[in-house]
């Protein structure tokens, strides 16, 4: 311990953030601004189909195997709903989304921003895989040569 450290800033533990409430909110939002725009209903009150949907939305966002630290439904690798679910679903957010901007916009944005980030983390973690997997060869490489030298001796 030096004589430093008591001015340096600590450093705090990282801190897993449940960002399934806000999650569950912006769907319903998105829900209730595509099913009033192509089913016609009013107020907070969806269509039977939507409001099926939705609910199996829910339910499956309550089981989702990555707990409190689940990305971001349409970004993630595991597909909860079945293959037509998972259509409808897609469908519903996409087409939603400018309706969003024009109604929630702040909501969108922070939906837009955490989406980008899950591709940025996809990234990185993808790139430092490649680097991973090169060293491997380079070491093998190096081995080979080490045992090559070895048996010329």
């Amino acid at each position: 311990m030096s004589i430093f450290d008591r001015f340096l800033p600590k450093k705090k533990p990282l801190e897993i953030k449940n960002n399934i409430p806000k999650e569950k909110e912006t769907i319903k939002k998105t829900f209730s601004v595509y099913c009033h725009k192509h089913h016609g209903t009013s107020g907070s009150k969806l269509c039977p189909k939507c409001t099926a949907l939705l609910a199996t939305v829910m339910t499956k966002m309550n089981k989702c195997p990555y707990g409190i630290t689940k990305p971001i439904c349409d970004r993630c690798e595991i597909q909860c709903f079945g293959e037509k679910q998972t259509k409808e679903f897609m469908e519903i957010m996409r087409s939603a989304g400018t309706g969003m901007f024009f109604r929630h916009p702040i909501m969108a944005i922070k939906h837009k921003m955490a989406s980008m980030s899950v591709d940025y983390s996809k990234h990185e973690m993808e790139k430092r895989q490649r680097e991973k997997e090169k060293a491997r060869e380079k070491l093998a490489q190096e081995k080979a040569k080490a045992k090559e030298k070895d048996r010329n001796k």
